[in-house]
């Protein structure tokens, strides 16, 4: 028989080199309860950010609806201006009124085209568009079919959307 002390167990060799196995436990316990609050306040400071993140990009969002159209006003005021000195004017003959009114619409197209607005005229003969065209009407012509024979009201684009197609009238088939 062989002494239990010269060859110990595999149980007492954990315990000897090791400690209490229930301090053990409770070490790694409260180890593993730290790490736990650890990760709950990494977790909680991250929910944070993304909320506050998300409320800065709303905040963002909301201004730049608000004062989006600020610069387009601003453009606009010049034409307001001048169209006001030319009302004021009490005697002014119509060949005054025409230039003031061709000066003024001078300044509205340059402000227009500074913020984008692009003017939809197709030229006659042009080749009908339904996305930035709307046929009025079809009208015997002696040009190809389905192309542009005039334009009754001008249609515009914002940054390649149309706001409101051209009204047209169109060559009819022969």
């Amino acid at each position: 028989m062989t002494d239990p002390q010269a060859t110990p167990s595999t149980e007492s060799t954990h315990v000897d080199l090791n400690g209490d196995p229930l301090a053990q436990a409770h070490a790694e316990l409260a180890e593993l309860k730290a790490k736990s609050a650890e990760l709950a306040d990494q977790y909680l400071r991250a929910q944070a950010d993304v909320q506050n993140a998300r409320r800065r990009a709303d905040e963002e969002i909301s201004k730049a609806r608000k004062f989006a159209i600020e610069a387009f006003a601003e453009s606009l005021l010049p034409v307001a201006d001048s169209l006001e000195a030319g009302l004021a004017i009490k005697d002014a003959t119509s060949a005054q009124i025409r230039e003031g009114a061709e000066a003024t619409l001078r300044q509205l197209a340059a402000a227009l085209e500074r913020n984008k607005v692009i003017a939809i005229a197709p030229a006659p003969g042009t080749k009908f568009d339904p996305h930035q065209h709307q046929a009025i009407s079809m009208v015997p012509a002696e040009q190809e079919a389905n192309t542009v024979v005039s334009v009754l009201q001008k249609g515009y684009t914002i940054a390649d959307r149309v706001l409101r197609p051209a009204l047209v009238t169109v060559a009819a088939p022969k």
